[in-house]
């Protein structure tokens, strides 16, 4: 079970009036990627091997364990949003009570970004727009007898009941010194790059769909 939300991005529907408000699943699906309605992923993770020829969504988290965050679960985030859809419309979501002293930090070719509650709402949003936020996320959980699981996602790009392109990168910095990381899933593959050092994890994925992430660590 997920922790909470790492910047889940919904575009919103009633905000496409201007994209033109009878616009078939068709022209939708080529307004965003050049996809048929029959090639659009409804939900199934899917690791893709190659970055499609129109820029994406690309979502950067740093996320820092410290050592106060095995008593407390809560770790430092760093945030960032690039090739942000150009919609009128948009918002990056956390799950409610799992999201602190969340701010935004940069904004770039973004009329408007503003925090409401565990949300970032976005208004007006411009080709090679850029976001950055900050917050605490309560991600850790202590799963007892010595061990802890850090949970991320579900990550995802979706528009109506469509999943769309998505590249994501993650870098987690934890305290080597009293932590061991034992496993991480998914495993590295095709589509889901993870390189390891002490006290660090980098993650690189493209894919389609909902993507969760979890690490799993001893007290050592």
């Amino acid at each position: 079970m997920n922790a909470g939300w790492i910047g889940c991005l919904l575009l919103l529907g009633p905000a496409f009036a201007s994209a033109g408000p009878t616009m078939s699943p068709q022209e939708l699906d080529a307004w965003f990627n050049g996809k048929s309605a029959a090639e659009v992923n409804e939900g199934s993770l899917s690791f893709l091997t190659e970055l499609p020829e129109k820029p994406i969504h690309h979502h950067q988290n740093k996320i820092r364990i410290t050592p106060d965050s095995l008593a407390t679960g809560w770790t430092e985030l760093m945030q960032c949003h690039d090739n942000l859809d150009s919609v009128p419309r948009a918002q990056i979501t956390f799950r409610e009570g799992y999201i602190r002293e969340l701010r935004v930090v940069e904004s770039r070719a973004i009329g408007e970004a503003w925090v409401q509650g565990p949300t970032i709402q976005l208004r007006n949003v411009s080709p090679n727009a850029r976001l950055c936020l900050e917050a605490q996320t309560r991600a850790l959980k202590n799963t007892g007898d010595g061990y802890f699981s850090l949970f991320n996602g579900p990550y995802m790009r979706k528009f109506l009941d469509g999943y769309y392109p998505m590249h994501v990168s993650l870098r987690l910095e934890y305290p080597a010194s009293l932590l061991l990381l034992i496993d991480i899933s998914p495993a590295d593959q095709p589509g889901f790059t993870v390189r390891q050092e002490s006290g660090m994890v980098l993650i690189d994925t493209v894919f389609e769909g909902e993507l969760r992430t979890t690490m799993q660590f001893e007290v050592k």
